[in-house]
């Protein structure tokens, strides 16, 4: 039997899916940073997760291991210490691997960026030496028990 090239993609595709994030939860990192997941992909260590921080907020002096992180700000502004420009809405941001920075809110509105990351977060002390790390795994297992201890139902994010 001939298959069709349609045919043969659903085949060997995942399904399409269209994630409703307002049916996601915010997870709390600290007192004024928030993940909202909408991607979990196991099999290549990646997720693609909204990232809220409050005015005064900062994501602590880190590097990106084991790939890249590409983002769009969505609402507010963003910046890296280390870096002279800052993001606002529209503005794309790529990081390549290794990249070290610390993310900070210095306005007056809240920040909301859609990041899309691969392989390890290593928070870093001023000597260089990680702190604390988050990879896909890590963000799983804090989105599951934050639905878990809130009763919240789980969306299916892994695909």
């Amino acid at each position: 039997m001939t298959m069709t090239l349609n045919q043969f993609t659903e085949m060997m595709q995942l399904p399409d899916q269209a994630i409703d994030s307002t049916e996601i939860p915010w997870i709390p990192q600290t007192d004024r940073v928030w993940f909202k997941p909408v991607r979990f992909d196991l099999s290549t260590g990646s997720w693609i997760n909204l990232l809220k921080v409050k005015p005064g907020g900062a994501v602590n002096r880190h590097r990106h291991s084991g790939g890249q992180v590409m983002a769009f700000t969505l609402q507010g502004e963003w910046r890296y210490l280390e870096r002279e420009w800052v993001a606002k809405p529209g503005t794309f941001v790529y990081e390549p691997p290794g990249d070290i920075h610390t993310l900070v809110v210095d306005g007056e509105e809240e920040m909301i960026t859609l990041f899309m990351l691969q392989g390890v977060i290593q928070y870093l002390d001023d000597n260089d030496q990680i702190t604390y790390q988050d990879d896909v795994f890590t963000k799983l297992k804090l989105y599951k028990e934050y639905c878990e201890k809130h009763n919240i139902p789980m969306k299916d994010l892994q695909f």
